[in-house]
């Protein structure tokens, strides 16, 4: 077998992101069907725990952020792409956000869990307020940019933990 090439594809990781919080939820003790194929709704995974129910949308990366908004931007104005990106997903759907960057084939890879408005919060943040199509897990602007001297980052209560996602099953479940 050939030596593998570090950066893969994002179909390859897309679906790994999928695994890994399908995995991780089914160690908290969560049930997960998982959706594969082409034209999903809005989300990836449905976790069930009793008679609760979460939609999750599945984001996977490897360069350290998740592009969320560009789709929706027109005329430079991130504020208004942002809160068009927020109107199109439903209240109960959650996000679980997979960063491979810096991570080994043999690692897990970090794992977030958001609220559609509190990624949209973020990226209205983002940049030292100017707002932003991308979702940075950390990142330092420089002296080029509108955000030069700031950084920004995921809130750390993101992380996916066993507490965050039984408050979500708790809170946000159909």
């Amino acid at each position: 077998m050939k030596c593998m090439k570090k950066k893969i594809s994002s179909w390859h990781i897309g679906i790994s992101a999928e695994a890994f919080v399908a995995a991780q939820l089914a160690r908290f003790g969560i049930d997960v069907s998982v959706q594969y194929g082409p034209n999903q709704p809005e989300y990836d995974l449905i976790a069930t725990h009793g008679d609760q129910m979460l939609k999750i949308s599945v984001k996977g990366s490897q360069d350290g952020g998740w592009g969320l908004t560009q789709g929706y931007i027109k005329n430079g104005d991130y504020h208004k792409a942002i809160e068009l990106w927020l109107a199109a997903h439903g209240e109960k759907t959650v996000f679980c956000l997979v960063q491979f960057k810096g991570t080994e084939e043999n690692e897990m890879p970090r794992i977030y869990l958001a609220r559609p408005s509190e990624i949209a919060e973020e990226l209205h943040k983002a940049r030292n307020g100017a707002g932003e199509t991308v979702l940075r897990e950390y990142h330092e602007w420089t002296s080029r940019s509108v955000a030069a001297g700031t950084t920004d980052s995921i809130p750390k209560e993101w992380k996916l933990t066993k507490e965050r996602i039984e408050y979500f099953m708790n809170n946000y479940t159909i």
